[in-house]
């Protein structure tokens, strides 16, 4: 009797195993071959990039896209973590990277899209010779951001940071004075091109400059951007081999998305992906 049911137990077990990993396969494949992906954005060009060049793309290949856009670049992210989103595009992979470490995540850089860099900018200078002590510039005030608006003005002489300052977790206090004795600001990415008028300088995120119909040009001084702070394409890295993933990425690198950004005056500027160098 007890061999019976040791043997029945057994079955079950098998069976529930089979049961669970049949599942498993089941959503693994509805994952790589559905025809509906959400893709998340924070504010700015981005977006319009999207809806205009890489909408048309998909939807021709039989996608039907949800675009969500958050208000702030923070809430992005965690909205991947909890599955509400497929993909984003917002992020640098230093800004990326960081986020892995820090919410335990394991998201992945697929392909780079035309990035806006940072630039300096100010409504109540015409030239940067208009520095002195006591001088206001605006930082973003998320650590990537941060670091790289730092590095602007380490550039300029106008102050220096210590050797040991860290990209993911920089921080303000990394700063020290270089020519002159600047007061940083730091405020919301979004607010500062806004809030010009409240600091001699800020330094401002391009796709700002952009989606108010203004010109990267415009820039006292403009970053030269790293590679690892160029904007990405971001996705789950467990959704790789997904065909929506594939046809994702073949769209930022195809020749269309390539002649609409070229065809937009308000792209002047903007770094743009290297795979094009091969259309």
């Amino acid at each position: 009797m007890k061999k019976l049911v040791f043997v029945m137990l057994a079955g079950l077990l098998l069976f529930v195993t089979a049961c669970s990993s049949n599942e498993k396969v089941d959503s693994q494949a509805e994952n790589e071959d559905k025809k509906e992906i959400n893709v998340g954005f924070g504010v700015g060009t981005y977006e319009e990039q999207f809806r205009n060049g890489i909408l048309p793309i998909l939807e021709e290949k039989g996608y039907k896209v949800n675009i969500k856009t958050f208000s702030q670049n923070m809430q992005v992210n965690p909205a991947m973590d909890e599955g509400s989103l497929d993909a984003s595009v917002f992020q640098s992979t230093a800004y990326m990277e960081g986020i892995n470490e820090q919410l335990k995540m394991n998201m992945t850089g697929v392909a780079f899209v035309p990035s806006a860099p940072q630039g300096l900018y100010s409504t109540r200078h015409t030239s940067l010779d208009a520095v002195g002590d006591g001088t206001t510039v605006a930082f973003p005030n998320d650590p990537v951001n941060q670091e790289r608006a730092a590095r602007i003005l380490e550039e300029l002489g106008w102050i220096t940071v210590d050797e040991n300052a860290g990209t993911t977790d920089f921080n303000v206090n990394s700063i020290k004075p270089g020519a002159y004795d600047i007061e940083i600001v730091v405020l919301d990415p979004a607010q500062i091109l806004v809030s010009l008028d409240d600091v001699d300088f800020g330094v401002v995120n391009g796709n700002y400059i952009a989606n108010a119909n203004r010109k990267i040009t415009e820039a006292l001084k403009i970053e030269n951007t790293p590679k690892e702070h160029r904007i990405i394409v971001s996705i789950n890295k467990e959704d790789e081999g997904a065909q929506w993933a594939k046809d994702l990425i073949a769209a930022y690198e195809s020749r269309e998305f390539e002649d609409y950004i070229h065809s937009e005056e308000k792209y002047d500027g903007f770094i743009l992906p290297e795979a094009w160098e091969y259309n």
